[in-house]
Order: C-alpha cells, then sequence, then structure tokens
C-alpha cells in the first residue's frame, strides 16, 4: 500500500521504518529541512520505561500553584495564557485524580516496556551505532524527597522492576564524579534503564529507512487533509492534492491544525522543555550515565562526549522566546552534582541551549491507531515521553494498520479515549 507519514520526527521516522519493514511504499512528508529538528533535537534522551508516567497526578497542581514564584520552578506559566491552554489545564486538573492517574500510569508503562524491547531490537538487528550507556539514578537531596518518592517505589516494585534504593555512599560508587560538596541523603538506581542519544538514532533509522525506499520530502508542508477524501493531502503550494492508500499523522502539536477542519479536536498544547549541551571537559569529572534530580526534576545525561542537562516544564509562552531562570535552572543543577564536567566557552566551544515543544494531552498517554475517519491514523500526543515511547508506538501502528493484533493491550491508548 501507499502510505504517507506527516513528521520526521522521532515518531514520524520510527513510523515510516516500520511500515516500510512491512512492505508499503511509504513517503515521509516534514515542514523542516532535516529530520528530528523539533522535539526530537536536544531531549534528555532517558530511556526508563519506570519512570515514565503522566504529568497528570495526584498532588501536581498543589505543587504547581505552590512553586509558581519560585525562581526555579520545574512548572511555569508564561502569561497570558490562551483559550486552548486554560482548556487543556482544566482537562489535566481533572486528570489528577487517583485512579485516572493509576490507569494512565498502567497504560504509558506497559508501551514504554514494549518499546523498550523494541529498541534493543532495532539497534541489534540493524546494527546502529549511536550514544548510549546503562544505568538511571533518581538523587534525593533530602528527607523529604525520599518520601516523596516512596509511592512510585512501591509502584516499581508492584510492576517488578529492578532497583535499589540506595545511599549516598553508594551513589557515589556507581558514579564517582557527583560533587562530594553537594550533601544528599540517598538515590534509586536503576540499573536497567539508561540513555540513549534520540536525534543519532533517528537520523541513522531514516538512513535505512531511505535504503529500503522511503522516500523524504523536506521543506514540505502539507496545507490541509482533504475532508472529502482523509487519505489524500494537499502540499503548501500545489494546486492538486496527493492520494494514498492510508495517511498517518505524527507532526506533533502542528496534527491539531489538520484534524480541526477534519472535526476532530484534539485537546493537545506545547508543554515547552529545555536543555543545554556541552563537550565534557573532563571525563573523570562526568556522569557515566544518566540522572534525575528528584527535587529541580532536572535530568542530566552522558551522551558520548558530551552532557546534556535538560528539564523545565513551561506551559503557554512561544519555542523562539527562551526564559532564563529555566536555563539557568539547568545550570546550577548541573553544578550541583558535576561542577568540572562541561566545558564552557573555552577554545571557541560553547553551550548550545534549546527549548523544544512536549505536544502532551492532558491526561498523559499518546493517540495510536485510527482517528475513525476512513485511511487516516494517528500517532501523536507522546509529551516530554515521546523517545522512550517511539518505538513501540510505531510498530503498534503498522500492525494495526496491517490488519494485526497488537503485541500489547492497546486499552486507553487510541481515540475512544478522549470520548
Amino acid at each position: 500500500m501507499r502510505i504517507a507519514v506527516i513528521g520526521a520526527g522521532i515518531i514520524g521516522i520510527t513510523t515510516a521504518y516500520e511500515l516500510a519493514a512491512d512492505g508499503h511504499d511509504v513517503t515521509v512528508f516534514e515542514r523542516r529541512g532535516t529530520a528530528a529538528e523539533e522535539a526530537s533535537f536536544a531531549n534528555a534522551g532517558v530511556v526508563a520505561p519506570g519512570y515514565v508516567t503522566p504529568w497528570a497526578a495526584p498532588g501536581m497542581p498543589g505543587k504547581v500553584l505552590g512553586q509558581l514564584f519560585s525562581r526555579h520552578a520545574a512548572v511555569k506559566l508564561s502569561l497570558p495564557l490562551t483559550s486552548r491552554e486554560l482548556a487543556w489545564m482544566w482537562k489535566w486538573r481533572r486528570a489528577c485524580r487517583l485512579e485516572t492517574y493509576l490507569a494512565n500510569r498502567a497504560r504509558m508503562q506497559r508501551l514504554a516496556f514494549y518499546s523498550r524491547d523494541r529498541l534493543d531490537q532495532l539497534t541489534e538487528a540493524l546494527k546502529l551505532n549511536y550514544d548510549c550507556s546503562q544505568g538511571y539514578m533518581v538523587l534525593l537531596r533530602s528527607e523529604k524527597d525520599s518520601k516523596l518518592v516512596q509511592p512510585g517505589l512501591q509502584l516499581l516494585r508492584d510492576a517488578g522492576i529492578s532497583f535499589r534504593k540506595i545511599n549516598a555512599a553508594d551513589a557515589r560508587l556507581i558514579e564517582p564524579a557527583l560533587n562530594p560538596d553537594t550533601a544528599f541523603v540517598g538515590a534509586v538506581h536503576l540499573p536497567d534503564d539508561g540513555v540513549a542519544n534520540c536525534r543519532q538514532f533517528a537520523l541513522l533509522l531514516k538512513g535505512v529507512t531511505q535504503q529500503m525506499g522511503v522516500k523524504f520530502e523536506f521543506n514540505t508542508a502539507v496545507a490541509k487533509l482533504e475532508r472529502a477524501q482523509t487519505a489524500s493531502l494537499l502540499i503548501a503550494g500545489e494546486s492538486s492534492p496527493r492520494t494514498f492508500d492510508h495517511v498517518v499523522l505524527c507532526a506533533g502539536l502542528a496534527s491539531t491544525q489538520l484534524l480541526r477542519p477534519l472535526g476532530l479536536k484534539i485537546p493537545m498544547v506545547a508543554i515547552y522543555g529545555y536543555s543545554i549541551s556541552a563537550p565534557i571537559r573532563e571525563a573523570m569529572n562526568a556522569p557515566r550515565s544518566a540522572l534525575m534530580d528528584e527535587h529541580y526534576k532536572v535530568a542530566i545525561s552522558r551522551l558520548g562526549n558530551r552532557v546534556r542537562v535538560a528539564g523545565s516544564a513551561e506551559i503557554g509562552g512561544s519555542p523562539e522566546k527562551k526564559r532564563t531562570d529555566s536555563l539557568q535552572t539547568l545550570y546550577k543543577v548541573l553544578h550541583d552534582w558535576f561542577p568540572g564536567a562541561a566545558q564552557r566557552g573555552s577554545r571557541g566551544l560553547s553551550v548550545q541551549e534549546w527549548k523544544g515543544t512536549r505536544p502532551m494531552l492532558p491526561d498523559g498517554p499518546p493517540i495510536i491507531g485510527t482517528s475513525g475517519l476512513q485511511g487516516l491514523w494517528l500517532n501523536l500526543g507522546h509529551g516530554s515521553s515521546g523517545w522512550a515511547l517511539s518505538c513501540g508506538s510505531a510498530r503498534v501502528l503498522a500492525d494495526l494498520i496491517a490488519g494485526k493484533s497488537a503485541a500489547i493491550d492497546l486499552e486507553g491508548l487510541d481515540i475512544s479515549r478522549l470520548a
């Protein structure tokens, strides 16, 4: 079958690969000049299925309000908020109920574990060589942090996830470069999780898909999907629509604009995240793998010869305008834990500062499967977990298009959840 994939981020590229592997004739349309230029460009890279969880969680509204005016708050609002963002926040608040949270967490983790397995399979089968390392550690600065993670640890136990609650001395054995002047009470270590470079993987997989015959049309914006025939799309600047057997929408936030004229209103908004990336100055002073500062909700990742620090969640605003305080939080956390790790401007080298969009649904899980319209499929709304969910989401969608049963239970992962 002839299939169009709209979007060449990590979701679009993994989807294109799985469809091509099933023998379909695939064309990918991307408005940017190359692949993985937006949300997939400089994310934290953490692949930790046990910690994939909805942003809508019990107690979160109170935490957001309590930190609203803090300089280093994990969540920030950029005013004024649009009516769509306000409506999203209302739905998000309702999704923070315990029973809703537990259901959505189970859905996301089911997909996350499947996705990690699929990522490992692709890496081995295709012999993909990208920056990655094993191990993930959640750093607990205080007894308060330690108490706050207890409910999550019970969920890890219930799910059979391997982890250890360790003291600060043991944490320093695993990560010897941790700053000796920064006091903390302990950590949670997940040995089977880790970190991997999302953009490197995306570009390598893009090369594989091209060898398989997948066509990429960059600098090509899809203007609209045809209402009468939703497997047809009109490219900006062209007068006649292009027709396919199926169209798969993986265009992140832009997907909502294409779906609205078709009568499909997806409650998805941009939650902006930040990262800084810098060359490692001295390997002995750098992290070995991935860590999370539980207090500031900031991840520190070792990606080859670079260190990346990622975090913050900003509602409202625009991708062009970076908040100084959000970036300063990342620099602070890096200095607290690994003060000698990064080169900052020496010998002409500079830190890359990035702000990216996380297209997020209010309750957490993505939407994967049919749109309800003939020939139009959806793979979107992965939020801050796009990298961790991408490979599994793509394989699930390819199976559905082929008329096969997915390898995991898809309850709550399709568009019917929004009803």
